[in-house]
């Protein structure tokens, strides 16, 4: 599988990030030299590799989730550097596309 530069400015676009002609083309390359990457891996005999779910012996340690008031910022202020708000929310440019729009 491979990507081309237009895929990638596609994505940059959904993701609203700006890249110029040459940068698409370098990531076009990379991510196709990735993805060949993976399907090499893909082809690689596991058969008898023991499944693995966890090697460092590391377990998770939970914590009673508080909400400390001395570490929140109010509406206003979560507001307050934002270039468009509506009704106490930020306003974003729209991203998604879909058939309708």
């Amino acid at each position: 599988m491979s990507v081309n530069n237009t895929q990638v400015k596609h994505i940059a676009k959904l993701a609203n990030i700006p890249i110029s002609e040459e940068e698409s083309q370098t990531l076009a390359k990379a991510f196709s030299e990735t993805l060949e990457v993976v399907d090499n891996l893909k082809k690689a005999d596991v058969s008898q590799v023991k499944t693995t779910h966890q090697v460092t012996g590391f377990k998770n340690v939970l914590r009673e989730d508080i909400a400390k008031e001395k570490n929140s910022f109010s509406q206003k202020e979560a507001l307050a550097n934002a270039k468009v708000t509506y009704k106490g929310y930020f306003v974003v440019p729209y991203v998604l596309q879909n058939k309708d729009n």
